[in-house]
């Protein structure tokens, strides 16, 4: 069971909710921070990370001793990455996706592809929970590749649930993050902005095709226009956590929600049996 936890904006839990349903979940979980550009559940989870590697995209070199100019790898290439000027083929790496798709067309096997490094896979063990994160390097322009080969990275063990903490926002990132899982987890807040953002990315799960259900984070401080908009939208609203001091100053201090308020344990374990009784239903 693939669990993915996100939110439409930063800072309303997220991470809060993922490290501590990895932790109830217990041994045979894996944990994929997603969130590349800024990754922080390590700081909660403390996993001993004894794997790297480097991770990219692979981008096309052109031999031009071979190329005839025929132009036919720029007309395969959805995002003009490739272009044929004159006499010289050209290749804009910032906009290559690497999809292969201009060497795999070019009639005189005149390209071929070199490793473009833009971040790296970590992975080891919290406790019992396999963990791995992406980092993505700073000045690249995509963070979509690394969360796809993160997804793709092989388990240290196997596993029953995997949960997927998100990078915040509905852009292409949360997309490739959402995409595959089983159930969405989608935490927001009882604001203006956090309800916003919530209709964005509920309505990526819609476009993908995934069940959701809400966390209300620090509730109590806005109005019922979640309540309203969930009730609207069949949303159920799976757990709400108020807003309280001792709270924000476990989280600052880098403990999960489930450490510093035990009493908070039972509840995450029965969110979690609400979304696997939700997944098989």
């Amino acid at each position: 069971m693939r669990v993915v936890v996100a939110s439409g904006k930063g800072g309303t839990g997220k991470t809060t909710v993922a490290t501590s349903l990895a932790l109830v979940a217990g041994d045979a979980t894996r944990f994929l921070d997603c969130d590349v550009e800024a990754p922080n559940a390590a700081l909660f989870l403390q996993p001993q990370l004894d794997t790297r590697q480097e991770v990219g995209i692979l981008l096309p070199v052109v031999d031009e001793s071979l190329c005839t100019h025929c132009g036919r790898c720029a007309e395969v290439c959805e995002f003009h990455a490739i272009a044929v000027v004159g006499k010289r083929t050209l290749v804009f790496p910032e906009l290559c996706h690497g999809c292969g798709s201009c060497t795999l067309n070019c009639p005189e096997r005149a390209i071929t592809e070199r490793l473009d490094v833009m971040g790296v896979l970590e992975s080891g063990f919290a406790g019992g929970v396999d963990f791995a994160h992406g980092i993505m390097n700073v000045g690249e322009p995509m963070a979509v590749p690394i969360i796809r080969q993160l997804k793709k990275a092989a388990p240290a063990q196997p596993f029953r649930v995997e949960i997927r903490d998100a990078p915040p926002g509905a852009s292409c990132p949360v997309v490739e993050s959402i995409r595959g899982a089983d159930y969405a987890l989608l935490v927001t807040e009882p604001t203006p902005f956090g309800l916003h953002d919530l209709k964005q990315v509920a309505d990526v799960t819609r476009e993908l095709g995934i069940p959701a259900g809400v966390i209300v984070n620090r509730d109590g401080i806005g109005d019922n226009a979640i309540e309203a908009y969930c009730a609207e939208a069949g949303l159920p609203i799976l757990l709400r956590i108020p807003m309280e001091r001792r709270f924000a100053e476990a989280i600052a201090s880098g403990r999960t929600l489930v450490d510093a308020a035990p009493e908070y344990r039972p509840r995450f374990e029965a969110l979690l049996q609400t979304i696997t009784a939700r997944v098989n239903a």
